[in-house]
């Protein structure tokens, strides 16, 4: 503990203590968080892999659900590690400047989860409603600029978060009941006034989720309008059958976000068992499942990684007919 300017004595050491309740049965939680988080490696991993390897997916669309790939697999890798290591080990502790960075990456990479989903919506409705001047719009220089954009707002949001939770005291306990640094979770454990940490909260959820979410529900309610009135047949299946992949994965996104967080808002209402659940698999059930859908649903991609399979099954083999030779 350390004392601040005013005197008062701030804590600097804290616990991560989710599902603490089950006692010595938390240690068991290593096993399915362990392979949940192993499937969910793989799954992005190989998506990635995938699409950089055959050229046939090099379009705007699939380089988008790579970059998809590529935050699940970053925010993977942000709380994991920590949170299996406290399970199996009860290696619980985080001083307040990991608990900051923790949380820095976890809200920056997380960001970014909505903001790939508008990128996904507003690529099918150029490419679907206006296919004449898709060229014109979706190209290297209005990625370039609009992920400027988005790296700026996305940031500064954060920043502001993690700075106003870095300037409170933390004088009342130092356990937290979650397995990893969250925002809410954090500044709940301080002494003062938390409003100002509160609204701003607030907004840049309103600023990045909600906003993103209202442009993608008006997007993919232009396309469906504009499918059902000029296209038919075949071509209407098609379009059709990729916005609804699309609106699987961001459903799925999104369900678990708001879930998340009205956990925080009526968190005396639940367990603390069932709201540390849906505060981890908020984070990890999206990205263990955007693989598999993209994976089902998406024909090139699925056929794109059969070959990778087939590749890596017939290559040890081949080598070995070789060395007999």
């Amino acid at each position: 503990m350390q004392q601040n300017q005013s005197g008062i004595t701030s804590h600097t050491e804290f616990l991560l203590l989710g599902f603490h309740g089950l006692g010595g049965y938390r240690q068991y939680l290593f096993i399915p968080f362990f392979l949940i988080g192993v499937l969910s490696f793989l799954g992005n991993a190989a998506l990635i892999i995938t699409i950089k390897r055959a050229s046939s997916l090099h379009s705007p669309m699939y380089v988008l659900i790579c970059i998809n790939a590529c935050v699940d697999l970053t925010l993977l890798i942000t709380f994991v590690p920590k949170m299996l290591l406290s399970f199996l080990f009860d290696w619980n502790g985080i001083t307040l400047l990991g608990c900051l960075i923790q949380m820095f990456f976890i809200h920056f990479v997380g960001s970014f989860q909505p903001t790939v989903l508008l990128g996904m919506a507003l690529d099918r409705y150029v490419a679907i409603c206006i296919p004449l001047r898709y060229n014109d719009y979706i190209n290297r220089s209005t990625f370039c600029k609009l992920s400027a954009v988005v790296i700026l707002r996305n940031m500064s949001l954060v920043l502001l978060v993690i700075v106003l939770a870095s300037r409170l005291s933390y004088c009342s306990l130092n356990v937290i009941d979650d397995c990893f640094c969250q925002h809410m979770a954090l500044v709940s454990l301080a002494c003062g006034d938390i409003t100002k940490n509160s609204i701003i909260g607030l907004f840049g959820v309103f600023c990045v989720t909600v906003f993103d979410a209202g442009l993608i529900v008006i997007s993919y309610i232009k396309i469906f309008s504009d499918v059902s009135k000029t296209h038919s047949g075949k071509s209407q299946e098609k379009a059709l059958h990729t916005c609804g992949t699309h609106l699987i994965v961001t459903g799925v996104t999104f369900a678990f976000t708001m879930t998340s967080f009205l956990a925080y808002r009526f968190k005396n209402s639940l367990p603390p068992n069932i709201h540390n659940l849906i505060s981890i698999m908020y984070l990890l059930f999206p990205s263990t499942l955007h693989p598999i859908i993209y994976g089902i649903r998406t024909k090139a991609i699925r056929e794109q990684m059969l070959k990778l399979f087939q590749c890596t099954r017939i290559g040890p083999i081949s080598i070995k007919v070789l060395s007999i030779d």
